[in-house]
């Protein structure tokens, strides 16, 4: 929780003023959601991870528990759900707000400033690949362009770790060992699959399957089942509609994301550029979020972290530019 001083509070809004700019011209329409709700409504729409870091408390008035969104796309889902339940044909909206999680390590909460949109009604490749082309047009447009796009896929890694036919208590540690890239742990809890040997032996290359999109083609020759070689499949598909449109952007291919593994159902990406050291935009496929506020339709979007865009904007600019800068914030 911090102040921004007017030139870092400037150089914040200009971001956000920028992306929304961008999403407006791409046929997003803005709204607003409350920076607090029930928190039963809240949760409908939030993985393990983000209910884990949700800060709640109790409204006087009524008496129920209410929490700080850590996340807006369950409130832009719930929207989409209800405000937008007539409506033909895909939905396109955007957003800028606060949220706030819990960061456990500091003992104290932690707001961060977004910027993002949200596509529902638009499924497969064509829907994905228009969101990471606007993500890499909405950073050109700040000044981030050229960034990396780190692609992986929900879905694959489901069906990866539901071919071990392994206990529940080790299919979580199969989970944490490949998120780890720990290769060396994996093979220990592998030890207890009992799925069929191809299946144990992809898994254990997971942890190493990150690089060129090319290797998509030799990994989609290894797929020990249908499911896997469907999600290999469809991030192919992704990657050429990618490039079909032209997106100014190095495209790299990680299998073994598992990030976001109760929540995202397809493609999830991440974009990196010099001066950040975390993805300044994250996003993917959730196509089960909608049928939670009782709409079920395909969805995809993403959210850009503006402090970390105003952080690699500062990095980038002249030493004496960062010390005005970090002086005057």
């Amino acid at each position: 929780m911090r102040d921004h001083a007017p030139l870092a509070a400037a150089a914040r809004l200009r971001v956000i003023e920028t992306l929304l700019a961008v999403f407006e011209r791409a046929g997003f329409a803005r709204v607003i959601t409350p920076a607090f709700e029930y928190e039963e409504v809240l949760a409908l729409g939030l993985g393990a991870a983000a209910r884990a870091v949700t800060v709640r408390f109790v409204e006087p008035s009524s008496g129920q528990v209410v929490a700080l969104r850590p996340d807006i796309t369950p409130q832009i889902a719930r929207l989409i759900a209800t405000r937008f339940r007539d409506q033909k044909g895909p939905v396109r909206l955007c957003y800028e707000g606060t949220v706030v999680r819990l960061d456990r390590a500091a003992r104290g909460q932690r707001e961060l400033s977004q910027a993002g949109v949200e596509l529902a009604g638009l499924p497969g490749p064509d829907g994905d690949a228009e969101m990471i082309a606007l993500g890499v047009e909405a950073l050109a447009a700040v000044g981030l362009g050229q960034p990396t796009i780190d692609l992986g896929h929900l879905g694959l890694a489901r069906e990866v770790l539901a071919s071990l036919a392994l206990p529940a208590p080790a299919l979580e540690a199969a989970r944490r060992c490949i998120a780890k890239r720990d290769g060396a742990g994996l093979a220990v809890v592998l030890e207890a699959a009992r799925g069929a040997k191809p299946a144990i032996e992809f898994a254990r290359r997971l942890p190493e399957l990150s690089g060129s999109p090319d290797l998509l083609v030799a990994a989609a020759k290894k797929a020990p089942t249908a499911g896997i070689k469907r999600a290999l499949g469809e991030l192919s598909a992704i990657v050429a509609a990618a490039k079909a449109r032209g997106i100014d952007a190095r495209l790299h291919v990680d299998l073994g994301e598992v990030r976001g593994f109760d929540y995202y159902t397809g493609v999830r990406f991440q974009a990196f550029v010099a001066g950040a050291p975390d993805a300044v935009l994250r996003g993917g496929r959730y196509d089960d979020l909608l049928a939670r506020y009782g709409r079920p339709s395909p969805a995809v979007g993403f959210a850009v972290d503006v402090e970390a865009v105003a952080v690699a904007l500062e990095t980038r600019a002249s030493p004496s530019a960062r010390t005005k800068q970090s002086w005057q914030s």
